[in-house]
Formats: C-alpha cells, sequence, structure tokens
C-alpha cells in the first residue's frame, strides 16, 4: 500500500482510535501507585500521541503531497526517476530527441464527457538528450486537440512548475490546471493551450533552482533545451517561440522568471505567482554555485535587472497584498526596476499567505494573461482578452 492510500490513512486513523479507547478502558488500572503503573501510563499516554501524530502526518502529507512514496519519506531506493550524466558537448553530433514516454492517462477532474469534450491528462516520462536528465510530468491535452476539424492544427505550449518539494500532480489535485484551463478555453477567456505540468527539479531530492551546477545536474538545460525539444517531437505543438510559456508558484514561480529571464528565446512569457527573486541556498539545494560569486549574481533576478541588458520578453507577477511576508515589497521593487523592452504585469489578491489558497484564486486570471501573450500558433483560436477584472486585478 502506497504512502498515500487511502488504505494506509483509514489503518492510521483506526489504530489511533482504538489505541485512544484501549487507553481510556485501561487507565484504571494504570492508576496505582507502583513503578509498574507509571510506566504502563507513560507508556500509553507516548503511544496514543504518537498514533494521532501519524494520522495527523499522514492527512497533512495526502494533502500537501510532501512525500510521494514510502521511498520518498524515508529516503530510501531510487530516490526518483532520474539519470544524471555530463551535458553533451554542443560541438558533437546531437543526440537525437527521444519522444515523451506515455506511463498512463489521468481523468479530468470537474470535466464529463470524452477527450473531445474536456481534453486528456497524460502521465508521461521526459528524457533529457542534451542535459541528461529524465522525469516524469504531466501533459494536459485540451479537448480541441482530439475534434477532428483541429486535427492539422498546432497548439501553443506552457511548461508549468509546482514549488520545492511539491510533487507535479499538486498541479492537478490541489490546484487543477486542466479543469481551470478547461474553463476558461469554454468561456472563451483563453486559446487552447498544451499545458507540460512538472516538478521544479529532475534531480530530486535535491533542489536545483532550475541551476545548471557545476560538476552537477544541468537542470537549466534540461527545462530550456530538452522539454521544449521533446515535447515538439511528441505532441501538435507549434515550434515558434511566441507560442510558448513558462509559469509557476513559489520555487516554480522564480524559475519561470529566471528562465524567460535568461533565455527569452525559448520563453517570452512568463507567470510567477508567490515567486522570490534569489535563488535559495540551503541543506536542500547544496552550493549550487560552487563558491562562484558572478553564478551567484546571476541567479539573482534584481542584479540581472540593474547589471544586465533587459530581454524582450512579458511576466506576470502574481500573489497576495498582506499575508506572505515581504512579497508585496520585493514584487513593486522589481516591478518598478523593469525597462523596456521587458514588461511586467502584475495580479494581486487582497490577503492569502504562500499557499495553494492564493494561488487556486490567481491561477484563472494567470492562464488568461499568459494566453492573452502567446500567439495562436496555427490553432485559429480568437486572441484571449488580456484584461482580467473581478477581485484581481492586473495592472
Amino acid at each position: 500500500m502506497g504512502l498515500t492510500s487511502g488504505t494506509v490513512l483509514a489503518i492510521a486513523v483506526a489504530v489511533a482510535v482504538l489505541i485512544l479507547a484501549a487507553t481510556v478502558v485501561w487507565w484504571p488500572r494504570l492508576s496505582r501507585p507502583t513503578w509498574a503503573a507509571v510506566l504502563g501510563r507513560i507508556t500509553a499516554l507516548l503511544t496514543c500521541q504518537l498514533a494521532v501524530l501519524c494520522a495527523i502526518g499522514l492527512v497533512a502529507n495526502n494533502y500537501f503531497a510532501f512525500y510521494s512514496s514510502w521511498d520518498d519519506l524515508l529516503g530510501t531506493g531510487d530516490t526518483g526517476p532520474v539519470s544524471v550524466q555530463a551535458a553533451a558537448d554542443d560541438r558533437q553530433a546531437p543526440r537525437p530527441v527521444v519522444k515523451a514516454e506515455l506511463l498512463g492517462q489521468e481523468q479530468v477532474q470537474g470535466g464529463n464527457g470524452g477527450p473531445d469534450q474536456v481534453g486528456q491528462v497524460q502521465s508521461v516520462r521526459i528524457t533529457g538528450s542534451v542535459s541528461g536528465l529524465a522525469t516524469d510530468a504531466y501533459v494536459y491535452l485540451p479537448p480541441q486537440y482530439f475534434q477532428p476539424a483541429y486535427a492539422q492544427r498546432r497548439f501553443p505550449a506552457a511548461v508549468v512548475m509546482t514549488g520545492f518539494p511539491g510533487d507535479a500532480k499538486n498541479l492537478i489535485t490541489r490546484l487543477n490546471y486542466p479543469a481551470a484551463a478547461l474553463q476558461s478555453v469554454q468561456a472563451g477567456r483563453m486559446r487552447p493551450t498544451v499545458l507540460v505540468l512538472m516538478r521544479p527539479s529532475p534531480a530530486m531530492p535535491a533542489d536545483t533552482e532550475c541551476e545548471d551546477i557545476p560538476g552537477g545536474a544541468p537542470s537549466e538545460t534540461y527545462f530550456t533545451r530538452d522539454v521544449p525539444a521533446v515535447v515538439a517531437a511528441s505532441y501538435r505543438v507549434t515550434t515558434s517561440p511566441s507560442g510558448w510559456a513558462v509559469m509557476g508558484n513559489s520555487t516554480g514561480g522564480y524559475c519561470a522568471l529566471k528562465m524567460a529571464m535568461r533565455h527569452p528565446e525559448v520563453f517570452p512569457t512568463a507567470v510567477a505567482m508567490s515567486g522570490y527573486y534569489k535563488a535559495a541556498e540551503d541543506a536542500t539545494t547544496g552550493d549550487l554555485f560552487r563558491g562562484s560569486a558572478q553564478r551567484r549574481n546571476e541567479a539573482d533576478l534584481m542584479w540581472r535587472l540593474q547589471h544586465l541588458p533587459q530581454p524582450r520578453i512579458s511576466v506576470l507577477l502574481a500573489g497576495s497584498q498582506a499575508g506572505d511576508g515581504g512579497y508585496r515589497q520585493g514584487t513593486e521593487a522589481f516591478q518598478q526596476a523593469v525597462r523596456a523592452p521587458m514588461t511586467a504585469n502584475t495580479a494581486w489578491v487582497p490577503q492569502g499567505g504562500h499557499n495553494f489558497r492564493t494561488w487556486t484564486q490567481l491561477l484563472a486570471p494567470s492562464l488568461e494573461w499568459m494566453s492573452a501573450h502567446l500567439s495562436a500558433g496555427d490553432t485559429g483560436a480568437p486572441a484571449a482578452a488580456a484584461a482580467v477584472g473581478g477581485m484581481i486585478p492586473v495592472s
């Protein structure tokens, strides 16, 4: 039974209830003033607390998807579907692009009907021929992808990344990108778009911050070269950069901004929900820059705005005005530092933490803003409206 299965959770809750009931029944016998009774009371209390904590921990893990398996929790077995090799030398003959490996299919939550009505979510493995990295992802194909009228059409595409150490499935179970995109397309506020849903690190359990780490995993190369190439080889998506975007929340938001700023020829449009502006450096990242002050500076997005030519990209900075630490102040400073040809819009909720509730509120407006900045490829779809009203103003 998997760590996140309902059966494991039910067993944990049942065991906690039984231990609690047994403690209540046996407590009178344990109230005697003997060493054995004292030890019995201590054991009973600790056992109750441990059982309750285990049940609560499983509930929290199922909700936030901190760990996806027993191996992930215990740090045993294979650390993930990833292989790391030295980056390919561009002077050598390029290795052929490997198409995405189909692992399975998922239902579109909240949608009724077949693929030509609600679309389809495919579980895939994306192997990079340049970086040598490989990891699992989910690909949402909109319903138009399966409709005869669109059989010869290519679609815009967006790489979407969750926070760290979140599982890519959070983007389906917690944020539900497929349903949000479907609703916006049906309402005429978004073009049909292929979404590639991923973790921000292809070298779990390490947090690579989407960096090409000297002597380590070339994560930036994986996301900016391998992922677009594999998706383009596997699905009917446009090969024009104007039809590609990158977006994410938290770490994924930082990665989205950084990759657009560093590679505008790949991702000229980016959305960052509660993203930060400087690479994290902690126990999960290790030494990302191998002591190089220049590499550290280049990963600092404010430093890039102040010291390097600004790229021709459009970005959306989305978050809460209050409740997420210094996010608003940092975002306003970032936006004020942006100069042409780069443009930066903001989307705000009045109050909210660094959590899924905030990102769920921001999701539909962010998708619609992104779609308005993507070319239609050759889908023939009408342009989406750039303005977003309601509780989440975009400026």
